[in-house]
């Protein structure tokens, strides 16, 4: 593998018209398969339920291109599970069922060490603040220890600030998570709106004084339509203006097309430029992972 992605997978029932229509997503779900499509080795670290509906995500998955070595499968608990709903203008509400989704105990399972062991060769590893906001706390740091591994070694470690207030019993915990994590990263990709309601900052120059004074270097701060801050401070706008379909996974995309470009040797801003154009291809079609044919 050339990348580890690590986080959770759940089931998505999506609105289309009077009906709703079964398929999956999660953050880092969406960016390790759109890595794989751009034809990076990508491996996907989660536990799954024993369910139909969880086998049957795999098998999409494995038809991707995903590595599903470091796919765990819990004996007694199912996948999670969230409904999505778009206004008129493709912005996105969530109702989630996902407080005993089998991931939360992804390395408290048999297979957790060897899985560890393997995710350890790869180039690449990359997680989520919701990542760490579903792991109890033993799991969290070892999640840490391990990026911390890939830092000391030099290879890349890319960190999305993905910022869910109700995941976390309060901000400072939030905040304390993410700083943390941070301070492991050698790639960061925060959102501009998420650190604002996580600490404050005005202005996205901020974030990546914030970012870089915890030790991540290159630093690129999402600005939704308006595009990107990239580690320079310099602005890289969308090369179109959009009216979104579904914005379910934008950011997401644009993790998946900024980090594939850069592991394939590409600049900061040829990679900006390849993460808005898969963030534009994805929020004219529905879904948080359109299929590739769309």
């Amino acid at each position: 593998m050339d990348a580890v992605l690590v986080g959770e997978a759940m089931l998505e029932l999506s609105r289309e018209g009077e009906h709703w229509r079964m398929g999956y997503g999660g953050d880092t779900l969406n960016t390790a398969i759109h890595m794989a499509r751009a034809g990076i080795r990508t491996g996907y670290f989660t536990a799954v339920g024993s369910d139909p509906f969880s086998r049957e995500m795999i098998r999409d998955w494995a038809a991707e291109g995903l590595d599903l070595s470091l796919v765990m499968t819990h004996p007694s608990r199912n996948s999670g599970l969230y409904a999505i709903e778009t206004d008129a203008d493709g912005e996105r509400s969530f109702t989630y069922w996902r407080d005993s989704a089998a991931a939360r105990e992804m390395f408290a399972l048999p297979d957790a060490g060897g899985a560890i062991e393997r995710a350890r060769e790869a180039s690449l590893l990359s997680f989520s603040l919701i990542t760490l906001a579903i792991l109890p706390a033993a799991a969290r740091e070892m999640l840490l220890a391990l990026a911390r591994t890939f830092r000391e070694r030099g290879a890349a470690v890319a960190f999305d600030g993905n910022y869910r207030p109700r995941l976390w019993e309060s901000v400072e915990e939030a905040r304390f998570a993410r700083d943390q994590a941070i301070a492991c990263a050698t790639i960061g990709l925060p959102t501009f709106e998420d650190e604002a309601a996580l600490s404050g900052d005005g202005s996205p120059d901020a974030v990546a004084r914030r970012w870089n004074a915890l030790g991540c270097a290159e630093v690129v701060v999402k600005l939704g339509a308006e595009g990107c801050r990239l580690p320079d401070g310099r602005i890289c706008a969308p090369p179109a203006e959009l009216r979104p379909v579904d914005t379910s996974g934008a950011g997401d995309a644009f993790n998946g097309g900024y980090l594939s470009a850069r592991m394939k040797g590409a600049g900061v801003d040829e990679a900006a430029l390849a993460g808005h154009a898969l963030a534009g291809w994805t929020i004219m079609r529905r879904g948080a992972i359109p299929p590739r044919g769309d």
